[in-house]
């Protein structure tokens, strides 16, 4: 197990004058607008997101959030505090739910992830967000599926023009406890639930699945972050994708938390947090170019 945690939908729930302190004591205020559907009509199933926005004309960077929770369970609520924080750092934050298996089998969740950050592109003008300074960021099977928007590229098995139209990527990614390699998974239930087949049943699969399996040199800088303690995902293998993406020369960054679990490193890595916060803002920084 691998746990932590149409149009635009005609009545927005805002909540606005959110108020909190940033880190330099500064008080900023951001909306946020709940339960906003970004999946098209006829999609499978009709998938929500919250977006959180810092006041102000914008064009913002932004950033989509999604949740672990074994690609099974849990919800983007999750995420709330980290859509708050990075609103408050003057992001977009837009955090979305996806479809869970074993209803739904990989790579309808892929899908799903890749359909939010189209739709952020669609919308980015009435979302105040800069299309070309677009992040995401996951933890656990969440980073799962953020590094796979990250490290598949045109023309990758698993891009085969799915969703419709061109593909897109991110401009940069932070994951966190990063189920990056699923071959390391040989029992267990949630990665062959999650896939449909054991590995012995169908092991090109869990390789076609494995984010560390599709790094080439055209993939966006990444955050990885992993407790050592990790029992459920051992941190080997952010190790390896650290040492993929170094061989492919993307430019990334690796913090191994002392002392922390899985679920713990997710909730109590604040400081890891803040400089995950810190590469996306000087990643993502302004270039003054507003497509």
């Amino acid at each position: 197990m691998i746990p932590t945690f149409a149009c635009v939908a005609a009545a927005l729930v805002v909540v606005a004058g959110c108020a909190a302190r940033s880190s330099s004591g500064e008080s900023r205020a951001y909306t946020v607008e709940r339960d906003v559907t970004f999946t098209p009509e006829g999609w499978p199933e009709a998938l929500a997101a919250d977006v959180y926005a810092p006041r102000g004309g914008g064009p913002f960077a932004a950033v989509l959030l999604v949740h672990g929770g074994s690609w099974s369970g849990r919800s983007r609520s999750d995420m709330s505090r980290l859509g708050a924080r990075l609103a408050e750092r003057g992001f977009i934050a837009v955090n979305v739910s996806y479809r869970f298996a074993p209803a739904y089998r990989f790579p309808a969740q892929l899908d799903d992830v890749r359909e939010a950050l189209r739709w952020i592109h669609a919308r980015a003008e009435r979302l105040r967000v800069d299309r070309d300074r677009i992040g995401a960021f996951g933890y656990s099977a969440g980073a799962h599926l953020v590094t796979l928007l990250a490290t598949v590229s045109p023309g990758d098995e698993l891009d085969q023009g799915r969703n419709g139209g061109e593909m897109i990527r991110p401009r940069a990614v932070v994951a966190g406890g990063t189920p990056t390699d699923l071959r390391k998974f040989n029992g267990g239930r949630a990665v062959p639930q999650f896939l449909g087949a054991t590995q012995q049943q169908n092991p090109s699969l869990f390789a076609l699945a494995s984010p560390v399996v599709h790094v080439t040199p055209d993939d966006p800088p990444m955050f990885l972050y992993h407790g050592n303690r990790d029992r459920l995902v051992d941190p080997s293998h952010a190790r390896d994708m650290k040492q993929s993406l170094d061989s492919a020369g993307v430019r990334s960054e690796l913090r191994i938390v002392a002392g922390l679990g899985h679920t713990a490193t997710f909730v109590l890595a604040r400081s890891t947090r803040e400089a995950a916060l810190d590469f996306l803002e000087r990643e993502l920084a302004a270039t003054g170019s507003t497509s």
